[in-house]
């Protein structure tokens, strides 16, 4: 069985017959079965996969198949894909069944891709370590005491441990970078409003954003250029011409590319990933790029910023979810639940982890008529500045280069005792999701213990084709 880790490798076997999209769909579905340890897939389309794979190999025969036809995925259990279950790894969706496709699922379908299963995800995306899910928690491949990150992070195994080609995540403060990064593969998180969020299960919807996780940065770019594009049910998302991202080049110049200071020289950063990041800023130096130090001054505001902003919009999202229209509803029988705030009490209360629960209630309480100047507003006002600070950075370079985390991936259980801890490992991600830039991690070697360590890179929206050429030169450094 041949272990597939690039497209254009499938597409060749394709051409010359030494495999077949049944065939592919056979061999994934052995790995699934082999790897449940891992706690990947919350549901396997065994069946239809199967049926598509047999559709698609008579349009390769008869020479109608799409840009995608040889490719297996899988998407994260937040996109809606019509007639499938979709639960946002939590218990209040419980047997709900998605009314239509996510504009981005759709797309790729277009393209003859291959979906093969759903998978397991931090409860509605909330967490950096795939503990949250009311599946379970999935387990690091190259590990299985180490978490995988979060909130892609069975998105991401699926990636690294080949059962599947590549898949679908969504990225609100890293949840496809981090993970990626904790599992030595590629993750790329678009430019806000450059991928249609219509079908996405909403977190932070202004942070939200659904990016591809793959084995090579051109797999990656070339889901991107495929779910990219306007879409007349998202007014959010940017009408700007989709490039051919696989085929941008960079400029026939040396590149000015910064980096943050504190990803090289903080003792909160493990030494591992230090040295990692030091050695790739060292290959550019030497290959003669313009590698410069920077400070971001508002570096401390980052986190707070964003989980301020993030959990009020939460608040507000999650509040559709009551116990009444659809999803779980508490079954008590207690004379208590009667009334129609007790039944909203306890359905909330029994349905959502208790991760979610707390940042619901962080996020009320930044939007309470007492506090939300003190906060919200102030945090708004925080969030301009860091984006006009980020401006400033890319008028004098062409790219920001930092380590993806400030450790490689923890042990299982490490951190969930202490939330504060775990935002942290969130602190070199969020701050493309608060100024909606593009942002990639690519793998960076792997530490004494054999955890991969991954390296990120932003660049100013809409760059995503150059984004994807200096990571691929970056990578080969």
């Amino acid at each position: 069985m041949t272990l597939y880790r690039s497209f254009s490798t499938v597409q060749a076997d394709l051409e010359t017959g030494s495999t077949t999209c049944r065939q592919l769909v056979a061999q994934y579905l052995t790995r699934i079965d082999e790897y449940r340890h891992l706690n990947v897939f919350t549901e396997v389309y065994a069946e239809e996969a199967q049926q598509q794979a047999d559709s698609i190999d008579q349009k390769i025969a008869a020479g109608t198949a799409g840009r995608l036809a040889g490719m297996v995925i899988g998407i994260k259990d937040v996109l809606s894909y019509s007639g499938h279950g979709v639960r946002a790894g939590s218990k209040i969706l419980g047997n709900f069944t998605a009314q239509f496709t996510a504009t981005a699922v759709q797309r790729l379908l277009d393209e003859d891709v291959i979906i093969i299963g759903r998978q397991n995800c931090d409860e509605f995306a909330m967490g950096s370590s795939n503990e949250n899910s009311a599946f379970g928690p999935v387990l690091n491949a190259a590990d299985t005491s180490r978490v995988p990150g979060g909130s892609s992070g069975g998105s991401a195994v699926a990636v690294q441990a080949g059962l599947c080609l590549a898949s679908i995540g969504s990225d609100t403060g890293g949840s496809v970078r981090q993970p990626a990064a904790f599992c030595g593969v590629v993750g790329l998180k678009p430019t806000y409003g450059r991928i249609s969020r219509w079908g996405l299960i909403a977190y932070a919807s202004s942070f939200d954003c659904i990016g591809p996780i793959a084995n090579t940065i051109d797999d990656a770019a070339l889901l991107l250029e495929i779910m990219a594009g306007s879409d007349e049910f998202d007014s959010t998302v940017s009408s700007q011409p989709v490039s051919a991202y696989t085929q941008t080049t960079l400029p026939n110049r040396p590149l000015r590319i910064a980096y943050l200071r504190d990803g090289v020289e903080s003792t909160g950063v493990d030494q591992s990933v230090r040295d990692a990041t030091q050695a790739k800023i060292d290959a550019l130096k030497n290959i003669g790029h313009t590698v410069e130090p920077v400070d971001i001054s508002l570096l401390k505001y980052l986190l707070p910023t964003y989980y301020i902003l993030t959990t009020a919009e939460a608040s507000s999202n999650l509040s559709r979810f009551d116990g009444v229209r659809y999803g779980y509803r508490s079954v008590s029988t207690d004379a208590s639940a009667i009334d129609l705030l007790s039944l909203y009490k306890k359905s909330r209360t029994e349905g959502f982890g208790a991760e979610v629960r707390r940042r619901i209630l962080l996020g009320t309480f930044v939007l309470s008529a007492s506090y939300y100047d003190a906060y919200y507003t102030k945090a708004q006002q925080v969030r301009r500045l860091i984006r006009q600070e980020a401006e400033h950075i890319f008028e004098q370079y062409d790219f920001l280069l930092s380590p993806t985390t400030p450790t490689p991936a923890f042990r299982l259980g490490e951190k969930t005792d202490d939330p504060l801890q775990m935002y942290l490992a969130d602190i070199f991600t969020v701050q493309a999701n608060v100024v909606g830039y593009p942002a990639i991690s690519i793998p960076n070697g792997i530490d004494a213990d054999g955890l991969p360590i991954g390296l990120q890179l932003m660049a100013p929206p809409f760059a995503e084709g150059a984004l994807v050429a200096v990571a691929k030169e970056i990578y080969n450094a």
